[in-house]
Order: C-alpha cells, then structure tokens, then sequence
C-alpha cells in the first residue's frame, strides 16, 4: 500500500501540536512547584491539586475515551455475533463514574492521599502495597498494549503507514510530554486531545450515512435480509458471560489509578465528585460516534467500494472496522481525521497511564521502603524512569494483537478481581485488617488465574457451568470474573471479622498475631488529616 502523504503530513503537523503543548504545560508545571505548598513530586502527580473542574472533566474524560473504547465500541457493534447490546464501554463508563463521585471521590480526597494506594499503606504498611502495585502494574501495561495496537492498525490502513512504525512514534510522543511535565502535560494536552475527537468522529457521521454504499440502517434492526442485524441478541445462555463483562467495566474501572488522579488533583472533595458526575455524562457521548459507525459498517454493501468482499469480519479483520470504514465509506481528508482522533484517543488514555503508574511506584514503594530519605529532584526523576520504563513495556505488547476488545477487557481483569474488593473494603469497612487483605487477595488472584484465559493461553482448571470449546479453545459464559471478586470481597470482610473476634475474646494468643495488627491501633487508621485553612475556605466556599 503507498503512503498517503498529505494524511501523514496532517498528522505530523497533529503531533508536533500536541508535543508543544504537553512542553509547554511541563514550564507551567515548574512555575506552580516554585508557588505551590506541596512537595515537587506531588505537583507531577496530582497537578498541586488545583486542577480545576473545566480541565478536570476534560482530562477525566480522555483517559476514558482512548482507542480502546473508541475501536472496541465500533468492534463489538459491527461484528454479527454481538451488536449494540455488547458494546458495553458507554453505559458501563457511565456507571463507573456515578459510583465514583457517590462513594469514592470523597473519601479519598477528603484525606488528601496523593495515590490509590495511600489508604492500603496507611492500613495495611509496605509489604501489602507493594503486593497491590503488580496487578495494578500488569493491568496499566496491557493497557498501553492495546490503545497502541488500536493505533497501529488505524494508521496501518488509513495511511498505509507500518503498524510498527506508528506504534513506535506515537509512544515516543507521548512518552515525552508526560517524562517533561507530569499532570500539568497530561491535562492540557487532553484538552486538544477530547476537543479534537468529538469535533473529527461526529463530522464523519453524516458522510458516512451519504456512502452509496451505506442503506438506511435503521431498516436492518428489524430487516437482517438487508445485512447484518447490529442491535445485536441477547441469549440467556449467554446473559452470564455479559453480565461479567459489564460489571468488569463499569465496578473495574473504580480501581484504576487514572481515576484517582483526578479526584485527587481536584482543588476540594465537592469538586472532585462534580467532575466525576460531568465525566459519566461526557464520556457516554464520547462513545455514541463509535456506536453509530459500527452500525453504518454491519450496513454497508462492502461490494460497492474498493474493499470488496469478503467483508471485514469474514477476514478476521472486526477490530479495525473503525478505519476501515473511515477509509471506504468517507472522503479521503475525513478519514485522514478519523486517524487524528484516534491518535488523539490512544495518547489522551496512554499518558495517563504512564503517570499513573509511575506515580504509585514512587509514592508507594521508592519513597517508603527503598528510599525513605530521598531528595524531591530524586523523586522527580524516578517518575520519569517509571513513565518510561511503563511506556516501553506496553509498547513491546502492543504488536501483532487483532482484537482489540479482547485486549481491553483483559487489562482490567486482575483489578477488578483483586484490587477492587480491597478498595471497597478498606475505604468503607474499618474493621478489615491485614489478615482478612492477605485472604481475599490470595482467593481473588487464586480463582482468576484457574479460571483461565484464552487471549493469553491460559487453560482454565475450574470450568464452570456453561463453558463451551470451539477449536479447542475453552471459553466461560458463567459471571466467572464476578465469581472471584465476590470471593475475595467475602473473604476480606469474614476473616477480618473472625480474626478480630479471636484476638478480642483471647480466643486466638496474642502471641499469634504475627502481623501485629492488634499489639496497638495505628494511628493512621481513622485518622483524618489535618486540612489546610485555605482548603477549608475552598470547600467552605463551594458548600456555599
């Protein structure tokens, strides 16, 4: 395929946008560290907490929207054994940020922590947290992997540009902006980043419904003679498997670091949950573009345009239907933007990404086990190490994947099993203790990985109810996802509470307690920290 120049020069001319922004939100960066009461490190990773709510929406919105969600959405709807009722990103989003600002923005913010494993060190101490970064860790770099293969393939098509290639550069860019400014680069660049993915995606939609290619397709939700019907079935042998995703996505997506970064870098905990309400509602619309396009695909007579048959989905080829139909069924300059938006889309999510990982690795383990004594510039620089070393990982996983829905469910899988359980329990359960963590952790961990895992060649050794093989490949259709976090949830709360009721009535020697959780009661456990007077003022203020 020739490379279609005046597409990469657009694109070029995108990048270098976005990477003086991000170099010129990085000096922004530095101003605020010489003004700001906190710490150098703590402006890179929560912006000094006073991001404002405008900035804050956008930049929670970014993360969300990224290639995943916008080419996972187009997959699911376009491909005839799903349809619109599997494409699960906008209203799963949409709850998982209503839960959010209801039960999560406050607590966190209110105790002014600067990561999402903060209130698991202040409980739990160093060995549990550091436990708790590797799934957290393995799910940030899968999904680096699959926003960057997103990418790949997008420009692959649209550009006739190597899949490697773009992979390559547009980590690199974004890589840089985040290593030079932290939060500060990654808010402002997503500002560009959402403004120019709504603007590129809803543009394209009405040249999508004036293809000659492309019929009514409001007809073939009740017309499948016409094409494939994209509203998609429901079966109820497979309302388990569907049920499991869609808990992955929207209760998963509450354990993410990303989330807590904004919360966190918001001026008060009202606007912290004012930017979570804002942000259910914009990344829903976000999501309507991908939906409508996925529709149009399953429509189109593939025949009449330069694709010719077989369709996409006969090729194996449903995770990158997003470009494709950009690329047959809309004018050459609008796909050349449908390109821009999805490159807007992977760099939007994968910055944070980098930074969220980086972050929790030095706040919670550089700076509170291997280095207790470290400088702020030293701090400084292992989040940039980290942001690379992140970005790097992820980009290495990022070749050679084809469904791109696959690899962004599989992202959340371990923290929504194993981190998600821990969270809800240790922000509202003050009886979980260490002993009752340990238990759901090893449990949650335990049942995930026995389940097993197609995508990564894993064989299950529990089968549940349901399963079925194809090709000698075992898939589950039972909530077994849900299974498992509803196991370590159960065991965090019951042993927690039996330990305890040994320890108090001596029915267990005190010797025993190995852990040292009932010796004294630590003094972070309940403790509220101590909120600054103009802290007080801004949340005064805003009650008002």
């Amino acid at each position: 395929m020739a490379v279609n120049v005046p597409g990469l020069v657009a694109v070029v001319v995108f990048y270098i946008v976005i990477l003086v922004i991000g170099i010129w939100a990085s000096r922004k960066s530095k101003k605020v560290e010489k003004t700001c009461a906190g710490t150098k490190s703590e402006v890179t990773m929560v912006g000094g907490r006073n991001i404002n709510v405008l900035v804050g929406v956008f930049t929670m919105t970014a993360t969300w929207v990224g290639g995943g969600y916008i080419l996972g959405t187009a997959e699911a709807v376009y491909s005839p054994s799903q349809g619109l009722i599997w494409a699960m990103g906008p209203p799963a989003y949409l709850i998982n940020f209503l839960l959010g600002g209801l039960f999560f923005a406050k607590p966190m913010r209110s105790k002014r922590y600067v990561t999402m494993l903060d209130p698991f060190q202040h409980r739990y101490g160093n060995m549990f947290t550091a436990t708790l970064l590797l799934p957290a860790l393995i799910s940030d770099i899968l999904w680096v992997a699959c926003i960057l293969a997103a990418l790949g393939g997008t420009m692959s098509i649209i550009l006739g540009l190597s899949s490697a290639l773009s992979i390559v550069i547009s980590a690199a860019v974004s890589i840089i902006y985040t290593f030079l400014g932290g939060l500060y680069s990654v808010a402002y660049t997503d500002i560009i980043q959402l403004s120019f993915i709504f603007v590129s995606l809803w543009l394209c939609i009405p040249f999508l419904f004036l293809s000659p290619a492309v019929p009514d397709i409001t007809q073939t939700i009740i017309n499948q003679t016409m094409g494939n019907s994209w509203i998609g079935e429901l079966k109820l042998a497979d309302a388990g498997k569907w049920t499991d995703e869609m808990l992955l996505l929207a209760l998963g997506g509450l354990a993410y670091q990303a989330l807590y970064q904004r919360i966190l870098s918001a001026a008060s905990p009202a606007q912290a949950q004012v930017t979570c309400f804002a942000a259910a509602g914009t990344v829903f619309i976000m999501g309507i573009p991908s939906v409508i396009i996925g529709a149009v695909a399953a429509t189109a007579d593939w025949n009449q345009t330069a694709y010719g048959l077989p369709p996409p989905f006969e090729r194996g080829e449903a995770g990158k239907i997003l470009p494709l139909a950009l690329q047959h069924l809309t004018p050459t300059w609008l796909s050349v933007l449908g390109i821009g938006s999805v490159a807007a889309a992977v760099m939007s999510s994968m910055d944070s990404v980098l930074l969220s990982s980086a972050s929790m690795f030095t706040q919670n383990i550089y700076k509170t086990t291997l280095r207790k004594q470290a400088s702020e510039r030293e701090l400084h620089w292992v989040i940039r190490v980290s942001v690379l070393l992140v970005g790097l990982a992820g980009t290495g996983l990022a070749f050679g994947d084809d469904s791109v829905f696959s690899l962004w469910l599989v992202s959340g899988d371990l923290i929504y099993c194993v981190i998600f359980p821990q969270l809800v329990c240790v922000l509202h359960l003050r009886s979980a203790n260490s002993y009752g963590a340990i238990t759901g952790f090893v449990v949650g961990l335990l049942m995930r990985i026995l389940s097993g895992e197609a995508l990564l060649g894993i064989s299950p050794l529990i089968l549940f109810p349901g399963w079925r093989e194809v090709d000698g490949v075992i898939t589950q259709y039972f909530p077994f996802r849900t299974l498992a976090m509803l196991a370590s949830l159960i065991c965090v709360i019951s042993v927690s509470w039996l330990v305890e009721l040994g320890f108090s009535h001596k029915l267990i020697p005190h010797s025993w307690d190995l852990l040292g959780v009932f010796e004294e009661k630590k003094e972070a456990e309940g403790e509220e920290v101590p909120v600054p007077p103009e802290e007080k003022n801004i949340i005064l203020n805003t009650k008002l």
